[in-house]
């Protein structure tokens, strides 16, 4: 019988872990632990019983919301990951201006997402549309910071040996920078992935559409109508975790020869 390598036994236990606390959250939620340290009501904090049963009972209602909200997210970090990486790449071939408008750039992080959607829905005659422009402004940054940075910290002397072989500005991008930054790219988009989340919720507050997750969130917990609420933040959550995992997943396919 053939011991398990040391590799195998961390990505077990990197997916074991997570999984094993998450079960005791659980478990202490389910058995009041929580309601009793903030000192708060079942009403106010469903326990997961019955935020599962109220889920399974209302999941036709769930499921087209959580669709509308999905695409929002994706089609906002993709647009602004797009951008942002235009962004970065036009910054390394005119590097007088471009750290400079980097910099500009990441003055969009210190906007609010609360003030973005008003302002959107106001640019934008399309709900859909204004939803998608608050991810992509999300978005943009991330990829700008992360992408500049993988397609310009090379390694020491590989530029000079490139350019010693007389390598032109297209060869240099796509042999040495361009594959130097696929891990600043997924490192972006596995930030991206939870700010593409928040900013499609958030976004759906303000939207005059009345779907989506976020807009079910705002408006179960409105009305007190909290198991429901939790179900659509819940919904929410694990929509959040799929993406992540697939970022993952594409991650470790594209980075594979790397770590060899």
């Amino acid at each position: 019988m053939s011991v398990p390598s040391r590799k195998a036994i961390e990505t077990a236990a990197s997916v074991l872990l997570p999984i094993a606390f998450g079960i005791v959250i659980v478990i202490l939620w389910e058995a009041k632990v929580f309601h009793a340290l903030l000192g708060v009501k079942v009403l106010q904090l469903p326990v997961p019983s019955r935020i599962a049963g109220v889920f399974s009972e209302n999941i036709a209602k769930i499921i087209p919301d959580a669709r509308l909200t999905l695409q929002t997210a994706i089609g906002g970090l993709a647009l602004g990951s797009f951008i942002g990486f235009l962004v970065a790449v036009v910054a390394t071939h005119f590097p007088k201006w471009g750290y400079g408008g980097l910099t500009v750039l990441s003055a969009f992080n210190a906007i609010p997402v609360v003030a973005l959607s008003p302002i959107m829905n106001v640019w934008f005659s399309s709900a859909s549309a204004a939803k998608i422009a608050v991810v992509t402004i999300t978005c943009m940054v991330a990829m700008a910071v992360n992408a500049y940075r993988g397609l310009n910290d090379l390694k020491p002397f590989a530029l000079d040996l490139m350019r010693s072989y007389a390598a032109g500005k297209t060869s240099i991008f796509f042999r040495l920078r361009l594959p130097n930054s696929v891990p600043y790219i997924f490192t972006a988009l596995r930030i991206n992935v939870a700010s593409a989340m928040i900013g499609a919720i958030v976004s759906e507050y303000f939207s005059s559409a009345s779907n989506g997750l976020g807009f079910g969130i705002r408006n179960k917990l409105s009305t007190g109508q909290f198991p429901l609420g939790w179900a659509y933040i819940i919904a929410a959550s694990v929509i959040g975790i799929i993406l992540y995992m697939i970022v993952v997943t594409l991650e470790a396919g594209a980075t594979r020869h790397r770590a060899n």
